[in-house]
């Protein structure tokens, strides 16, 4: 995300072109990259730390599991965007993010141990509130993106909810 902002900025590309554009032939190159790209640097910033805080929550407390967990909120997520989303360039991280905080959310109520659900409840505690993030109230924000994403995380939870993590 970083190295793509820093590019974006130094070199004067334009990498929005790079994101989701639903439903086209070349907006599908988003599906990769949307969460590399974003539009400037509060953005970034407000989608670094809560990836990096969600993401060390994640391969900390369920390092069997996370790597799965990342890749399906990652290109689900993207892919649910593609196939769904109004007509416009969709970029950032925030859906990857909602899907990490909903799978550790979710995860922690279907599974029932101590340790799941602390870091449920931890997790709900400091990011509980992104859930309001899903309703289109922005036309400048990818709320998409924000549904997509909470809808992989706690179908994902769902499906590992009796993996060993």
């Amino acid at each position: 995300m970083w190295l793509s902002f820093v590019v974006d900025f130094l070199f004067g590309y334009d990498l929005t072109v790079f994101g989701i554009w639903p439903r086209t032939l070349i907006g599908g190159i988003g599906i990769i990259t949307s969460p590399l790209i974003h539009a400037n640097y509060i953005h970034l910033i407000s989608n670094t730390i809560p990836l990096l805080f969600l993401g060390v929550v994640l391969f900390y407390s369920y390092h069997r599991i996370a790597s799965g967990v990342f890749l399906r909120c990652y290109f689900f997520t993207n892919l649910l965007v593609w196939l769904f989303a109004r007509p416009s360039f969709h970029v950032g991280a925030s859906g990857l993010v909602y899907g990490i905080a909903s799978f550790l959310i979710f995860y922690g109520f279907m599974r029932r141990d101590f340790k799941s659900l602390f870091v449920s409840v931890i997790v709900l505690f400091i990011y509980g509130s992104i859930f309001y993030g899903v309703l289109p109230v922005n036309s400048h924000v990818s709320w998409e993106s924000h549904l997509a994403g909470a809808i992989v995380g706690a179908v994902t939870a769902y499906n590992y909810r009796k993996v060993k993590a």
